[in-house]
């Protein structure tokens, strides 16, 4: 059962990425409830590593509800290079974010978490309970370990203040004011971007990896109405994974593919092992842990799933990859402000 509802004030940490843009624009679009007061801040407005700055902030809103999306993010060989930084950087906001909510009195915590704290070595399918079963993979072990930290956190917040703080899991998140740096990028934004260079250029394509690992994309405006139905409906500590169904999977080559197609790109594309990479692993089809999920309410039980998600939000149904990718793909002037970088782009599941 969702909460009561009532007069809020919902401070949203990392609102000027990804996810945090998304959730302002269907807020904007009708999402929002009377009531309702959505902040949305970013690293302009604090610096979240600070507890003093985090305090400052919490005292300054005085939110009822917090969405927290801040964190330190990078591609992978930035998390290959600055483990430490990524570990000590989200632990520090991760406590300031949630200490400071407390102590203001908020009633509900939402944080976002990522599919990388899943076990290296794990069995399939996945869910919730499986994250502390075992080591993540040692590419981004800081950042994993600090997200994961988020639930142990979650759990004792509620065992001894009895706190409503959770999280969710969300899959490969993709939409618009997405980060598209070759280096810092995940994987859409950044085979966006390397089309883009060999398109104007006039060269060929080059991606590292077999194309095989399969991925659950989800549109951010998808993820943004998901985020806002746990912070009302989801009464549980357990974090949540958020993901389209199995079926809707999608693989890197078959993602590869649809930035090609999108952006007209008629030019040579090779695929190349990465050095000293491992063959078996690179042909590992399930590389990055992520399953559909049940959440348990009344009167319904919603798995989120594209027909899950019509039920869910009144014939909304989660955006079909290709029609979201397509749209998105075809507004690219902006890449001109990157540098003519000469990265190859190195696709995850190596």
């Amino acid at each position: 059962m969702g909460e009561p509802q009532g007069s809020r004030r919902i401070l949203v940490t990392g609102g000027s990425g990804l996810v945090g843009r998304a959730i302002q624009k269907v807020v904007a679009d009708g999402a929002g409830l009377p009531g309702e007061e959505w902040v949305f801040v970013s690293s302009k407005d604090a610096d979240l590593t600070d507890a003093a700055q985090t305090q400052a902030l919490f005292q300054k809103v005085q939110p009822t509800h917090v969405i927290h999306l801040a964190a330190m993010v990078g591609g992978l060989f930035r998390n290959i290079k600055y483990n430490l930084d990524f570990w000590r950087k989200n632990v520090h906001i991760n406590d300031n974010v949630l200490h400071s909510a407390f102590e203001v009195g908020a009633r509900k915590v939402v944080s976002c978490l990522s599919t990388c704290i899943f076990p290296d070595k794990t069995t399939y399918p996945i869910d919730e309970t499986m994250i502390h079963n075992g080591p993540p993979h040692s590419s981004n072990f800081g950042y994993s370990y600090a997200k994961r930290m988020i639930d142990v956190q979650n759990r004792a917040y509620f065992q001894q203040h009895g706190c409503t703080f959770t999280a969710v899991i969300p899959t490969n998140v993709f939409g618009p004011h997405d980060n598209f740096n070759i280096e810092d990028g995940h994987v859409l934004p950044g085979l966006i971007h390397k089309v883009h260079l060999a398109k104007s250029n006039g060269s060929a394509l080059t991606v590292w990896g077999t194309g095989k690992p399969r991925r659950q994309f989800i549109y951010s405006l998808d993820l943004a109405r998901l985020f806002i139905w746990v912070l009302r409906e989801y009464s549980e500590v357990e974090p949540i994974i958020l993901s389209v169904g199995e079926e809707d999977e999608v693989s890197i080559k078959e993602a590869a593919e649809a930035v090609v197609e999108a952006m007209d790109f008629r030019g040579e594309v090779t695929n190349r092992q990465l050095p000293g990479s491992n063959p078996r692993h690179a042909n590992q089809e399930r590389a990055v842990p992520a399953c559909r999920t049940t959440v348990h309410s009344q009167p319904h039980d919603w798995s989120f799933s594209s027909d899950s998600l019509c039920r869910a939000f009144g014939g909304t149904p989660a955006s079909d990859f290709q029609v979201e990718a397509d749209s998105l793909f075809r507004s690219l002037s902006f890449l001109s402000r990157y540098p003519q970088q000469n990265h190859q782009l190195l696709l995850p599941g190596l």
